[in-house]
Parts: C-alpha cells; sequence; structure tokens
C-alpha cells in the first residue's frame, strides 16, 4: 500500500501570535515577581521564539526580561551521529544565571532528549534557581524518551514517529506556521 505525503497546518501565524500571549501572561500569572526571570531560547527556533516571548511579556511588564540564546550541539547525546563536521551555533548569554529563574524556550517537545542537552549546558553557565520549559508544540508524552514536561505550552499535538512537525518563522524566510508533515495515516 503506497501512502500519499500528507501536510497539514495545526498553527498558523495568528494562532502562533495569540499562543504566545497567552504563555506570556501564564508566566506574569504564576510569577509573583519578574525580577529574577531570564528566558533562554534554544537556537534556533526556540531563540526566535524567546524574543517574541520577551517582547510579550513586556507588554504587560515595565521590564523585557533578559533574554539568551543557547546552542546545546555540543551537549546532544547524538553529536557523533549527527556528520563528520556537525554544525555549531554561537550561545549569547551575557548575564548570570545564578539564582535565576530560567525560562528555557522551544519549539517543539519531542523525546526530552534537547530539553534534557539544554539543562546541561545551562547549568555550565551558572547554578539556576529553578528552570521552567516553555514550547510551542508538545508532541506528546507517548514519543517522550525521557521523563521532561513542559510548565507552558501552546498546542498539544499526538503523532507517530513517522510524522514531522515543523515549525517555520519569519525570522527564517518563511510565513509564521506549524505544519505536520507525513504519511496520510500518520497524521
Amino acid at each position: 500500500m503506497n501512502l500519499k505525503k500528507t501536510r497539514k497546518v495545526i498553527l498558523d501565524q495568528e494562532d502562533i501570535k495569540q499562543a504566545l500571549k497567552r504563555i506570556a501572561q501564564e508566566i506574569i500569572s504564576k510569577h509573583k515577581s519578574l525580577k529574577d526571570i531570564v528566558l533562554i531560547g534554544i537556537r534556533t527556533g526556540g531563540a526566535f521564539l524567546a524574543y517574541r516571548l520577551r517582547d510579550e511579556i513586556s507588554k504587560k511588564d515595565e521590564e523585557k526580561p533578559p533574554t539568551g540564546v543557547l546552542d546545546i550541539n555540543l551537549y546532544r547525546d547524538d553529536w557523533t551521529r549527527i556528520g563528520p563536521n556537525p554544525k555549531l551555533g554561537s550561545t549569547e548569554i551575557t548575564f548570570s544565571l545564578d539564582d535565576k529563574m530560567i525560562i528555557l524556550v522551544d519549539d517543539v517537545l519531542y523525546t526530552g532528549r534537547t530539553i534534557r542537552a539544554a539543562m546541561d549546558a545551562l547549568i555550565d553557565f551558572g547554578r539556576p534557581k529553578k528552570i521552567e520549559l516553555a514550547v510551542l508544540i508538545d508532541r506528546g508524552e507517548e514519543q517522550r524518551e525521557l521523563p521532561i514536561m513542559a510548565n507552558y505550552v501552546a498546542k498539544e499535538w499526538q503523532t507517530s514517529g513517522d510524522a514531522t512537525v515543523n515549525v517555520y518563522l519569519k525570522e527564517n524566510g518563511a510565513n509564521d506556521q506549524v505544519v505536520v508533515e507525513g504519511k496520510e495515516d500518520n497524521l
């Protein structure tokens, strides 16, 4: 049986904008003070979303929380399988993480391995008071390989392991949207 490849948009530009507004409000509501909050986006998609989230928080609060970018490639447990010359990006954290409330931001939570690598990397930069996780898409616990959960989720979307969830953002020259791609029976 030859199944046709399909593509389904699960979040469009307006959905993403509203989701980030809602997550910003949840962060503000949960924390009495944003004084010690910092946002760290996982390169690439998580970094773009962290800056957008920062801007949403600043619309509701006086100050923009410090925001940085984390490259986790050297912390991945599969970095030797990526290829002979894995591409490394830069980490841009220009402030102390000691005793800070870190909100780690990523685009898709899938197996949990990326988040584990990010937490390992963060600990090399200091000793945070606490780390929380904000994601645009959570692919659900069925696909999780590590016991990691997000504190803030825009949308949960259960997929099979054969499907791919792609986040396209304007910062990468695309129209903002989240697309599930795969074979017809896997969406």
